[in-house]
């Protein structure tokens, strides 16, 4: 499976009317807590992957806790890439299974997420701790012959939306926040 997915700096206030004058429908919100970690056997940064455990709390809902791994991106134009997620029954043993096979916590990322659907895509209002406000639009496809369509589709949804697509981040937000840490901002 891939995850085609475009993110931008946006006015999430304004990014809300919008998603209300188009008639999305809204999926609930949402508080996450990602932990990423790094391998004792290579260089998440270098090879552009990422390992974490994310901790969702729904509204009105238990906890939810997965593990994730994101592979490199596999284009230049948007952030796809490979994904393997599975849902895990309890957070610390996971986190202990990981530190016994020697991976380190590497940053915890907070954010307050807002989903919403529209023509097929999720459209995902973030607020990241210490980085700032963003939109993703997303969608998942089985095949790389699916992809550019996804992408293009993503495009449009952002464009709707009163976003540009030129303003798209590839950075994670994992990445951003190292970003700001390392600049004191």
């Amino acid at each position: 499976m891939y995850e085609v997915e475009v993110k931008v700096p946006a006015d999430l206030e304004a990014v809300r009317d919008r998603l209300e004058a188009l008639e999305a429908t809204p999926r609930g919100a949402v508080v996450q807590v990602d932990t990423y970690y790094d391998a004792p056997h290579r260089e998440f940064a270098e090879t552009d992957e990422a390992l974490r455990i994310r901790s969702e709390r729904p509204e009105d809902a238990p906890d939810e806790t997965r593990v994730t791994y994101k592979g490199p991106l596999v284009d230049d134009e948007s952030k796809t890439r490979e994904e393997a997620e599975t849902s895990v029954a309890d957070r610390e043993t996971m986190d202990a299974i990981l530190a016994n096979l020697g991976f380190e916590p590497a940053a915890t990322v907070r954010k307050d997420r807002e989903r919403f659907t529209l023509e097929g895509y999720t459209v995902t209002l973030d607020s990241v701790d210490d980085v700032g406000e963003y939109v993703e639009v997303e969608t998942d496809v089985d095949g790389e012959a699916e992809l550019e369509a996804a992408r293009e589709g993503a495009y449009d949804v952002l464009e709707r939306l009163g976003l540009d697509p030129d303003d798209q981040l590839r950075t994670s937000y994992l990445g951003l926040l190292l970003e700001s840490e390392a600049t004191g901002s």
